[in-house]
């Protein structure tokens, strides 16, 4: 027999009922999409089937909460043709590929340019479509600086990320004296979570600051700049929304009813991305009661080609080997329409068994 794909994890809440019901569309109220670079390429198939298949055979709102490439994939979840959309998002991110000098990164400036534009081929002139969704609400979530990070900087910009690395360790509240999050969030109707948990601030998402917030979500500090002044919300500079809300570990037991559902790589909810060394910020709270956790069987990720999870790191493994790393990253996604298999055929159970978050 064959190793699983996929393993179900779920909150209390959740639990009892996927028991009572399984897995239903219209239970759905929010699903939340974590950062993680190329990680998420092994949700695609997942994605593909979500939007393109099981959601549209309910018709209740449904908000879509994304940082860095997560925020990425739900913006393509509101488009017209979300698996076609979503297909090119994979197709897209596996073929990048950055100029530089012998031995060196590439200028943060020139990766800035070059996704920024890839960006603009998949939302310039269909920001209409993304926002006027008759049911997707869509929540892109950002880091803003402030102080030393308030601008990037030659040197402002490391002393202010050491400043940020070093009040995080003593607490999480303490990394908003340095960075706060800003959600450019739907404006038909609030914000549906509290944000007391974190500094924050909710603005109206608009065609006008659509693309430089997804932008904003999925720069990742020294790799690509920041970007400044996004119209509609606090000027200053902006950075990957992985940073303050790296797995989206939020209040989501204020929801009245219904589940969470969250595709996700691994089962823990980590909230920030500086929070990766602190494994006991990687517990499971009382706020994660509503979720139910779409999670690659770790046995089944080791046999995948490169025997692991596509992940940044790729980039600096492959070098200029780009064909390697790409047939590596395809075989990744081929293989991980398992996940999407298993799924389909979970939803045809009357109940459904999850195993308790960790």
């Amino acid at each position: 027999m064959s190793t699983p794909a996929l393993q179900v994890y779920a909150g209390p809440r959740s639990r009892a009922l996927l028991r009572e019901r399984g897995l239903r569309p219209q239970d759905v109220r929010v699903i939340p999409a974590a950062a993680g670079g190329a990680k998420g390429l092994v949700l695609n198939p997942l994605d593909r089937y979500l939007f393109g298949h099981w959601l549209p055979r309910a018709d209740q709102v449904v908000h879509l909460m994304g940082a860095s490439i997560g925020a990425w994939r739900m913006a393509a979840g509101c488009l017209a043709d979300p698996d076609s959309a979503l297909a090119r998002l994979a197709k897209d991110y596996v073929m990048q590929s950055y100029e530089h000098a012998p031995g060196k990164a590439p200028l943060a400036s020139h990766v800035s340019a070059v996704f920024g534009a890839k960006l603009g081929e998949h939302f310039a002139g269909r920001e209409a479509e993304v926002l006027a969704h008759p049911r997707y609400r869509l929540h892109v979530f950002t880091s803003h600086g402030r102080h030393l990070l308030s601008r990037q900087g030659r040197w402002r910009t490391p002393l202010g990320y050491a400043g940020a690395f070093f009040g995080n360790a003593v607490h999480r509240r303490a990394l908003g004296v340095w960075l706060e999050r800003v959600v450019f969030a739907d404006a038909r109707e609030p914000f549906p979570l509290p944000t007391s948990d974190f500094r924050s601030q909710v603005v109206p998402l608009s065609a006008a600051n659509l693309q430089p917030a997804i932008l904003a979500s999925c720069s990742i500090p020294f790799w690509l700049d920041a970007v400044h002044d996004i119209p509609g919300g606090p000027r200053g500079a902006y950075w990957d929304g992985g940073i303050t809300d790296y797995h989206l570990h939020l209040p989501y037991d204020a929801l009245p009813d219904g589940i969470v559902l969250y595709p996700h790589f691994q089962p823990q909810i980590v909230p920030g991305w500086l929070d990766k060394a602190f494994k006991r910020r990687h517990r499971a709270t009382r706020w994660l009661d509503p979720l139910v956790v779409l999670v690659p069987h770790p046995d089944w990720a080791r046999a995948l080609p490169g025997s692991k999870l596509p992940d940044r790191n790729d980039f600096k493994a492959y070098g200029d080997d780009h064909a390697g790393r790409q047939r590596v990253w395809r075989g990744a996604i081929a293989e991980s329409q398992r996940l999407a298999d298993e799924f389909a055929r979970l939803c045809e159970r009357d109940t459904v068994d999850a195993l308790p978050l960790p």
